[in-house]
């Protein structure tokens, strides 16, 4: 059967997919890794190794595991980043690529705002203390239900050995992304966007209106270069 890889976001988890992932299952074998560092996934030693080129080193080995003729990917933000830099490789396997809400040009103070919210060691008394947390700061992903906002805090908390309500991933994650500035996004950007021009299939775009990550402007570029997304 086809293959299709969900990668999430900074700080989310696999489980993210956990909708997408039963409303395809019929087409598709749907892999939802965690990246490592967060949720089921171990820890890395030295916190400088949570990057973009980390992460696609442990994609390959994936997708060797998996040994697919072809793989569909869809990333949201740091997962299409991901996605974004393995179809730019010779001889990849990824016949159609999603990249949701992110591109080769990143917002620098999108990046700084992220970069404070991952470094919070934050800790609830109760699980709905937690929601309301994540609910604030996730409010740009949109309108949710009650029961949405709960899932995607549940994927995301975990309970400590005090009882308290922590985050499901390494704190260690904010340190390369606070370390970055706005020289460094500059040459990491230069790179993504030489990744992008060398992408040849079928790619489509979708971009929050709201987004402070993706600009329209950077949105209109992606379908003018490379490989045109849609």
């Amino acid at each position: 059967s086809k293959v299709l890889i969900c990668v999430h976001g900074i700080t989310r988890v696999g489980d993210d997919f956990d909708a997408l992932a039963a409303s395809l299952q019929d087409e598709y074998r749907v892999i939802c890794p965690d990246v490592v560092g967060r949720g089921q996934s171990e820890s890395l030693p030295n916190p400088q190794l949570y990057q973009i080129p980390q992460y696609v080193s442990d994609m390959v080995t994936l997708l060797a595991r998996l040994n697919p003729q072809t793989v569909d990917w869809f990333g949201t933000s740091m997962g299409g980043l991901i996605g974004l830099i393995l179809a730019s490789m010779k001889n990849n396997p990824i016949r159609k690529l999603i990249l949701n809400d992110v591109g080769p040009s990143l917002n620098f103070d999108g990046l700084k705002r992220i970069g404070d919210l991952i470094s919070q060691d934050v800790r609830f008394d109760t699980f709905a203390q937690g929601v309301q947390f994540i609910r604030e700061v996730s409010n740009s992903f949109g309108p949710h239900t009650e029961a949405q906002w709960e899932k995607l805090a549940r994927d995301v908390l975990k309970q400590n050995a005090d009882g308290k309500w922590i985050r499901h991933y390494d704190l260690g994650l904010a340190v390369p992304v606070q370390a970055t500035t706005a020289e460094t996004a500059a040459i990491g950007e230069k790179m993504l966007w030489a990744a992008y021009d060398a992408i040849r299939c079928d790619t489509l775009l979708v971009r929050g209106s709201e987004s402070d990550l993706l600009s329209t402007a950077t949105a209109q570029e992606m379908q003018r270069r490379g490989p045109h997304a849609k």
